[in-house]
């Protein structure tokens, strides 16, 4: 199986390619420069490995939630080449990629910034078969998010959001915290071609991204109202 996957939904550019189980990637921490690097990054991994667009089975797509300019170029990068090859997507959400981040593996919580004093935030359970979420992926405040009684191993950009609210909200509860962690193509290809195998893949056009809100930007009213709730 051969599969192409893009993961844009951060400050992160991530392009990988995965070819009967093995995978190679091209990363870097590039904000703004996705458009830029991502087809090129493609082209060069498929010359790399020996391949032709043609020869490719599927095209993964890291559906947020994330930066909305990222998710849609994902999605849109991926359904052009996709619609071009007559080739099916497999959407994945961010959140479950980030999540293969933690190497402790167990019960995970990845968490992204989302800017606005809030937190995209998703529950699972990290396995030999991929990442499977526990609950439905949210988005809100720090201080509001619930997570069930145990033991958690965090990860992502949200346990250093909002000066580390979450850190502080949940330090019983978590074991391990990668509060650096970005998501990888890598990770997509390999939830990708999993879930692929179990008839995941959908037609290019019925991919939808998963925002989980609704507003790209406080007002200047509400961000002064939040930098006063922080005093």
């Amino acid at each position: 199986m051969r599969l192409l996957a893009f993961e844009l939904a951060t400050e992160a550019c991530s392009v990988a390619l995965w070819v009967d189980g093995e995978v190679i990637e091209r990363f870097e921490v590039a904000p703004r420069r996705h458009a830029e690097l991502a087809l090129p990054w493609a082209g060069e991994l498929l010359a790399e490995a020996g391949i032709a667009r043609g020869q490719l089975d599927a095209i993964a797509v890291g559906r947020g939630p994330g930066a909305f300019t990222g998710v849609r170029l994902a999605i849109a990068i991926g359904q052009g080449i996709a619609l071009a090859l007559g080739r099916p997507i497999v959407p994945v959400s961010t959140l479950a990629v980030l999540a293969m981040r933690a190497s402790a593996g167990g019960r995970v919580l990845a968490a992204i910034d989302a800017r606005m004093g809030e937190v995209y935030a998703g529950t699972f359970e990290l396995t030999g078969t991929g990442a499977h979420a526990l609950g439905e992926e949210t988005v809100g405040a720090p201080d509001g998010l619930q997570i069930p009684e145990g033991q958690w191993n965090g990860v992502g950009t949200g346990f250093a959001a909002v000066d580390g609210a979450l850190c502080k909200r949940l330090a019983g509860q978590l074991s391990t915290v990668d509060e650096q962690a970005l998501p990888r193509a890598g990770d997509l290809a390999r939830l990708a071609a999993a879930a692929y195998r179990q008839g995941a893949a959908v037609a290019p056009e019925a991919v939808e991204p998963a925002y989980l809100r609704n507003n790209v930007a406080l007002t200047s009213r509400q961000q002064q109202e939040l930098r006063d709730a922080r005093r």
